[in-house]
This record gives C-alpha cells, structure tokens and sequence, in this order.
C-alpha cells in the first residue's frame, strides 16, 4: 500500500511511466487524475496534508479498490460504519428554513410552469407549500423570467406565503445576479455557470491553461458570491454528472471524481470570499454513479475539514413506481449512513406529487438517525465504498445424480424470488403468468424477467409434526441457524439443497456454522419489525464475515413487509434496505413479500429494483427529466406516448428531455434521446450526438422509433397471448 506524506505545495512528483500523473497546485489540496506508481523521493505516495488546517492529522489516499486508478481518502465517508449516525454539518439558512445536521430533512421540490405567467407559478407554489414543502425551485434563464420573479415572490408574500425560493440557474450569470435581489438561495450548476455549454471533446491543458480558465471561473463568480453575502442568500452549488465541462471532463473524466472536482472549483471561491452559506449536490441519473459521487465529496470534505450540508436527488428518475425506486436506492441508501439534509424526489409528474414520497424517505432517514439504528461494532475490510465491484455468489452447480437441474435456481445478473400461496398452486395456468413464464403448448418456459424460484410456505402443513422431513420432491428446504446448530437438517432425504435464513446480527460463534454447511444461498432475513437493529449494516456485517472466511454463498435480500403497508412505502422500504447493498455490490437477489400487495406490483418492483441497481435488464431504461419552465412540451404526456410504445426494449436506454439544459450533457446514461429543441420541435440523439433537428412534435416519436431501428436495436413487441 502506497505510503509517504505530500505538501498540498509539493508539486514534483514523477511517474514510473512517465505519464503525467496530472497532479496540480491549488490552495486546498492536490488534485489527482490519474494514479500510476507515484514516487517521492524513495517512497510510493498516496497521501496529501491538509494545508487549511496546518495542525490537522495527514490524510491518507488509497486506490479506490485494487487497480483501480481512483484515489480515494483512507478516511470513512461517513460518521459510523456499523450504525446511522446523521453527519454533522453546519447550518445553512435558506430564508427562514434552516438546513444542517442540527434540523429536520428538509423536502423540497421544483415548478413546472413558464416562469413569466406569475399568477400560474404562483398557483402553483401555494399549492406545493400546502402539501407541506420546506422549500421550492423555480427554473430563471432569462432577464423576463428574472423580472417575474419579483412579482412571484411579492404575490407569494402578500397571500402569507413565506416558503424559501430558490432560483435555478445555467449559463446566465448576469440573470443570477438579478434574482438575487429577491429569491432566498441560488443554485448554479458548476458544468455550465461559466464554461461554455460542453462539446463533449477531449482537450489537452497545461496547467497554466487550467489555471487561467480557473481564474476566468474567479472573475465570474465573484460577482454572485459577493451578491449572495450582501443579501444574505443562500446558494446550492449543485452538480450533475451529466453537465460537465469539457475541462473537468478532459482533466478528470465523466467521473464521480470530476464531479466532485466540479463543484469545489466554486467552493474555493465561496471559501476565499468568505462566503460559507451554501450547500452540495452531487446528481445523477444512474443511482450507482449519484451514491459514489456524494460518498467521495464527503470523503473529500472530511479531508479539508468542511462541513457544509448536502442536498439529495437521482435527477431525471423518471415517473410513476420507476422514479420512486431509483430516488429511494439512491437517496435511501445515503440516508442510511447519515447523509443528507435536504431532499428532492425528481418525478416525471406534477410537483406536488413528489411531495409524499420525499416525505416518506426523509422520515425513513430521521428515524434511522435518531434511533441510531445499526449492529454490534465490526471491522469493515472488504467493501468498496467509491467504486462499484460485484461480489457475486457460486451460482448453484449441478451434482452428480441429482434428478433436476438447480443451475436455473438463481440468476446470474440478480435473481428475483417470490413466495406463492397453496391457492396459486391450484391454477398453474395463471400462477406460470403471475410469474412472467412464457406457456408454449402448454409447458412453461422462462422468459427475459421471469420469477426464477419461488418460496412456499404454506406446504407441507403447519399441523404437521414431521413437517421438516416431508418436503416437495427435489425443493431446496429453508433452514435457521439454529436448526442448523441443532442437526435437525440431518433428518433430510441425503442430497437435500439447503437455503439458510440468516438475521446478520448473530454472534460469529453463531455464524460459524456456515463455515461446514453446503447451502445453494443464503436468504438475509431481518424482521421489519426491528426498531434497534438496521437491516443495511446487520447485511454489511454478514458479507464482511462471508468475505473474512472466503465463503462465496450466493446472499439474497429477503424483505417480510407487514400487512396493509402503503405501496409507496414498500418501494421506498425495498430501494433503501436492499438497494443500499446492491449499489454497493453486495447480494445476488431480491424476495419481497407483502401479504396483501398484488402479485404483479411485488413483481414488477423486485425486477425495477434490480434494473435500478444496474444488475438485471429486463425493460427499456428511461432518463426522463421532471419538467420545469424551460419544458419545451407537455413532458407527462409525451413520456407516457413513448414509453407505450418501446417499453419491450430491455438494454435500450432512452433519455426524454423537456429542454437542451436537460439535454446531452444530463443523457450521460442513454443509447438515444428525445428533447425539445424548440417549441413544437423535437432534436433527436444517438447518445450526445444530434442526428436529427427540429422534427415537428407530431411526427417524433416514430422517427425516434425509426431511428432506434437504424441501429439494429429494435424488436417487434410480443404478441399477445
């Protein structure tokens, strides 16, 4: 492991390779972009010095994961690694609402109407403030828009409405300095205050380039910061991982690294003027890409000595149960370690709708930190906080004289089991479609996302003695534990597969047994009901004991979810509790139960989980932005037409973008794209790429169509059967 001390003045490093490590002078820190082996003097380096605070601990930097050419800072990125502890923060005040680690999780949400119709955005904000909003964006790109903004907030406060503002700014410095005059916060968008809109090209700089374009960064920015102070607003320096320039690309990557990178270009300045009334966001469409991206700034800002609060989304997560899962994997597993003071759920649906939702994941959050949920402390070693590496469980194999072939029991891109009841089994039929089987001839065959093993309870029956003797012919047999420290298994037909159910917060001594046990996998089974004990870290704990003792169990995520639970809250439970560990690579499936859900729903949302966590394709990816008032279209409207439409594309992405600020800089993730370029005219993509201008409306989906065809990606839907 690399070792030595770097002054943040120390600018002389040399590679082995003679590469160009890309490492820079500035006043904070040393900025990497590429690590080789790095020598100073005699001694392999990764470490930086915090000159901010001379008298702090030298900070360690470390490849990400082994090879890999991230550095990332030895230091955790979040108060506790074993429980939810809320990440201290200063507070920052937005208007009269104040965000920090000492206050509620703050909602908030964004307009979707023409900024110029006042009395519309008006209607609106009331409407948004009523269904219990802390705080509302409103989008401002122009001098007119700038103007309404006066007599938006002047409305507002005559009919006593006195929740927060913020103005939601790209490319038009001269229009923030406006609206600073009346609205509360400003948000600027690093990718694109200053820099020109990204071309998406690889430039070479010589550090006195970079330096001057830095400079031309001071000489813009100034101006709002100095604005922000003598008004006491506040500013949101908000990130995202499609929108950055093409130096910060050029120098860092479309990267987490870059993004981070992004934004403290503008926090430097804010720090020099002595201006620290502002918050981070580091978005994303991919929910993956957004949890490293937060991770690494606070990592990054642990370093320095900051504290600055941190604003949550997953942009663009489109509408409907896919929006609120993405938002929940995402903005979820973040709340599970302590991170975050205010939130956006990005829905493709009218603003006051993601109100709920928002609200939901924020007390999910609360809760964890107040109650501090977690396990026993343990030593953390094996997972990969920055970057995303898959532990992937031994699928089963098949063994001599086995009459069925297991190999087909688990997934290799992320499994998906439910349980069923007695009655389904007496209507095989409709229980072989329940589980997405294709019948042909009357035999079920699996299909691109169907159910791959199913669960069931209710056989043989309760009144039973010998009920654990007495499986189906060839299943696999659920086991605790405790039945397996008992020797009760051994009452099994010999060549009985074993499936264990394991809570994760059991003693080693308990969990030992594992070490002699032959199990096709392990379910993670923790009571929802636990109000102590956090279903996030037990899991944690038990893939660092799989991992310490090399055993390779393929681990799914098994959620019991009460009765009568509300849909929204068993998404937001399912992105949270398991979506927090699949970004992170830990597991190999997902079982949802709710007793009175609908079969289907249960379904759908294990395989959206999945599809969010980046494993198992199964449908047509969509990058769908929320509308604001730069939306050049009805965006719900047009949404619903093309999902119709090309839903049965599993591996297409496909970004629908109301505008160009939304357009090929946020479309980081898609294949194709969608987005207004004018009023009733629509530009389409092939990934950051124009290929065809101002098509009329009417006619754009089926060119979106034909152009998916043009490149061989397109398949005729299913007939029905």
């Amino acid at each position: 492991m690399a070792t030595g001390a770097v002054p943040a003045s120390f600018t002389g490093l040399k590679s082995r390779d003679h590469k160009g490590i890309g490492f820079a002078k500035c006043s904070d820190f040393v900025r990497v972009s590429d690590l080789q082996r790095v020598k100073f003097r005699r001694t392999k380096v990764a470490l930086i010095r915090n000159s901010t605070n001379p008298g702090s601990e030298t900070v360690e930097l470390e490849p990400a994961s082994a090879g890999s050419p991230l550095l990332v800072p030895r230091q955790k990125y979040c108060e506790s690694i074993h429980k939810t502890i809320r990440r201290k923060t200063s507070t920052v005040m937005v208007g009269n609402v104040a965000l920090g680690s000492e206050h509620p999780i703050r909602i908030q949400t964004m307009t979707t109407t023409d900024t110029k119709d006042v009395a519309a955005t008006v209607e609106q904000v009331m409407r948004i403030a009523d269904q219990g909003a802390d705080i509302v964006r409103i989008t401002v790109q122009g001098k007119k828009e700038a103007d309404a903004c006066f007599e938006i907030k002047n409305t507002l406060v005559q009919k006593n409405y006195n929740i927060p503002l913020v103005a939601d700014i790209h490319f038009a410095p001269p229009v923030a300095l406006r609206v600073a005059e009346c609205f509360d916060k400003i948000r600027v968008n690093p990718g694109n205050f200053a820099d020109r809109r990204a071309q998406f090209e690889k430039l070479e700089y010589s550090e006195d380039d970079y330096q001057k374009e830095l400079e031309h960064i001071e000489q813009v920015f100034t101006p709002l910061v100095e604005k922000c102070k003598k008004y006491g607003r506040a500013m949101r320096i908000g990130t995202n991982h499609g929108s950055l320039s093409d130096r910060i690309m050029s120098y860092y990557g479309d990267s987490p690294r870059g993004m981070v990178e992004s934004a403290f270009e503008y926090a430097r300045i804010c720090r020099k003027l002595d201006f620290h009334n502002f918050v981070f966001s580091m978005k994303a469409s991919n929910p993956v890409i957004m949890v490293q991206a937060y991770r690494l700034l606070v990592a990054e800002m642990n370093v320095l000595g900051w504290d600055y609060p941190l604003h949550l989304g997953v942009t663009e997560a489109g509408e409907g149960e896919d929006g609120r899962m993405k938002s929940a994997i995402g903005i979820g597993t973040l709340l599970m370690d302590g991170l975050g003071d205010t939130i956006r759920v990005s829905l493709t649906e009218p603003p006051e709708e993601e109100i709920d939702p928002c609200r939901r994941l924020a007390n999910l959050g609360m809760k964890a930190s107040e109650l501090q949920k977690g396990v026993a402390p343990f030593e953390e070693k094996n997972r990969r906080y920055f970057d995303f590496q898959r532990r992937s469980g031994q699928l089963p194999l098949q063994k001599e004289g086995e009459e069925v072939d297991y190999r087909g029991v688990l997934h290799r891109d992320g499994s998906v089991l439910m349980s069923v009841s007695l009655d389904q089994l007496k209507a095989p039929e409709l229980l072989y479609k329940s589980l997405a089987a294709k019948l042909i001839v009357g035999m079920p065959f699996k299909d691109l996302a169907t159910v791959d093993s199913i669960l069931l309870r209710e056989l043989p029956a309760e009144d039973d003695k010998d009920a654990l003797t007495k499986p189906l012919p060839n299943a696999l047999v659920m086991v605790t534990l405790n039945e397996l420290s008992t020797g009760a298994y051994k009452l099994l037909p010999e060549g009985t597969r074993l499936v264990v159910s394991v809570r994760g917060d059991e003693s080693y001594e308990e969990l030992k047994i594992l070490k002699s046990t032959d199990a096709t996998m392990i379910l993670h089974d923790l009571p929802y009901t636990e109000e102590k004990i956090s279903r996030v870290h037990a899991a944690r704990r038990l893939f660092e004991y799989l991992a310490e003792n090399s055993l390779d169990f393929p681990v799914i995520h098994h959620i019991q979810f009460p009765k009568q639970i509300h849909r929204d809250d068993l998404v937001i439970g399912a992105g949270t509790n398991a979506g927090a560990l699949l970004v992170d690579g830990l597991g190999d499936g997902i079982l949802l139960e709710a007793p009175d859900q609908d079969f289907d729903f249960i379904r759908n949302t294990s395989f959206n989980l999945l599809q969010g966590c980046r494993m198992r394709n199964t449908k047509t990816e969509y990058v769908s932005c929320p509308s604001c008032g730069r939306t050049l279209f009805d965006l719900q409207e047009i949404s619903a037409e093309i999902r119709e439409k090309t839903s049965h594309l599993p591996g297409v992405s496909i970004a629908i973008m109301g505008c160009i600020v939304n357009g090929p800089g946020e479309m980081a993730d898609a294949d194709f794209g969608y987005v207004g370029g004018a009023p009733g005219k629509i530009d389409l993509y092939v990934g950051k790429t124009v290929v065809k201008r101002a098509i009329a409306m009417e006619h754009a989906t089926d060119a979106l169509i034909q152009l998916i065809k043009d490149h061989g990606r397109w398949v005729d839907p299913p007939a029905e059967e």
